[in-house]
């Protein structure tokens, strides 16, 4: 891939990437509202405000190795330049009790407000013609072992009687191009990815393309992410029997979806009326076009695929199965995260449930935040976002937290 204009100009991405950079992306305007919003404001002044604790939350997810201690005492010379605090570095139980205060709801409140997509026109790679490329996927997170974790999230078995720790499971939808979780929602081990994904479709806008799994389809599923407006490119099982109605030049064709549990005089009547081009009620059935294509490199294996996408013109076949390789992305979100940001095989630090699910709200707030920096630097050099290393955009962010500079009015 050629250098961007940025690069030859000698201009890195990273030189704009630094904490005081993330900090402009969830400014104090932004925690003031969240705070109102779930009225999770203080009775009285506390050396440790509310919206201090959430630059704190950002801060430990940057440093998961470190204890409060020393997250806090790097934390000095940044928010000594943010309007309005008057900081001194508190004890990990100041800390613990200020995060017991706030809880999750805010922290959960400004994820909703900034979250957006990263990307811009000029961002390579984010969209196919006019529909931004997003994804959706889950994963899971290990707890500490206690009683009340295990009690709200649930414990898996890992084989025989051998148990792992209690696991919160998450599921996100993120921006292809730029890995920038834009919506998410997490519940205990025991509830599936397809159940919890139902939360989130409706977030969806007109305009996106979203990409997924086969685990993730389902009619009803199908029904609420097209309700949207959105147009999505699902991976299906190859055991799914779909309806053939009509080929189409790119290989490609259409078919019938239908309600499960129709009855087999009622779905004949359905096909019949789609095959007449006779409009159908979502409710019942829906028309999708299916594109079979074997992948290469991978043994033969067979991949087939359902988009809302109708018109070949809009389109071809080679260009959806193309786009859907870039549904991987979201696995380099996931990788992101639990690798580079968290820590291979690391557990979260809080020990209750409330805590627990005010951390992973952080540790998302803090991977959009770092993935838009990332994203922008890319764009402003003309290379795609790819090229920016999650990992050494980490590193430069955790220098930057003692760069006084950095955050200088």
């Amino acid at each position: 891939m050629p250098q961007g204009d940025g690069e030859r100009r000698g201009v890195r991405p990273t030189d704009l990437v630094s904490l005081g950079a993330l900090t402009t992306l969830v400014p104090r305007s932004v925690l003031d509202e969240a705070i109102a919003v779930t009225e999770a404001h203080e009775v009285r002044v506390r050396k440790l405000p509310a919206h201090v604790v959430v630059y704190l939350l950002m801060a430990l997810c940057l440093y998961a190795d470190d204890d409060y201690e020393e997250v806090a005492e790097k934390l000095t010379g940044m928010l000594s330049y943010l309007p309005g605090s008057r900081w001194q570095a508190p004890t990990r139980g100041a800390i613990t009790q200020a995060r017991q205060r706030l809880g999750p709801e805010p922290v959960k409140e400004v994820f909703a407000q900034v979250a957006v997509p990263a990307a811009s026109a000029d961002t390579l790679g984010a969209f196919l013609g006019r529909w931004r490329v997003m994804a959706i996927d889950g994963f899971v997170l290990d707890l500490p072992d206690t009683p009340a974790n295990i009690e709200e999230f649930g414990k898996d078995s890992a084989g025989g009687d051998e148990t792992i720790f209690p696991q919160a499971r998450v599921v996100a939808i993120s921006e292809c191009a730029s890995h920038a979780p834009i919506a998410a929602d997490l519940a205990g081990c025991w509830a599936s990815e397809q159940t919890i994904a139902f939360s989130l479709y409706e977030q969806l806008t007109p305009g996106m393309l979203l990409t997924a799994d086969r685990g993730f389809y389902g009619f009803d599923a199908w029904r609420q992410a097209r309700a949207s407006g959105a147009e999505l490119l699902w991976r299906i099982s190859a055991s799914l029997r779909l309806d053939h109605l009509k080929d189409l030049p790119d290989g490609s064709w259409l078919a019938l979806i239908t309600k499960p549990r129709l009855r087999m005089s009622r779905k004949e009547k359905l096909r019949a009326a789609a095959r007449a081009g006779a409009e159908l009620d979502p409710a019942e059935a829906i028309v999708v076009r299916v594109i079979d294509y074997t992948v290469p490199d991978r043994d033969g294996e067979e991949i087939h695929l359902l988009t809302s996408i109708l018109d070949p013109s809009d389109a071809t076949a080679h260009q959806l199965a193309a786009c859907y390789g870039q549904r991987w992305e979201a696995e380099t979100g996931i990788d992101q995260l639990k690798t580079h940001l968290r820590g291979p095989g690391k557990i979260l630090r809080s020990r209750t449930p409330e805590l627990v699910y005010q951390e992973i709200w952080a540790y998302l707030l803090t991977q959009w935040a770092l993935c838009t920096l990332m994203c922008r630097a890319a764009t402003n050099a003309g290379i795609d976002p790819d090229r920016v290393k999650f990992l050494g955009t980490v590193r430069i962010v955790r220098r930057s937290v003692t760069d006084r500079a950095a955050f200088s009015p």
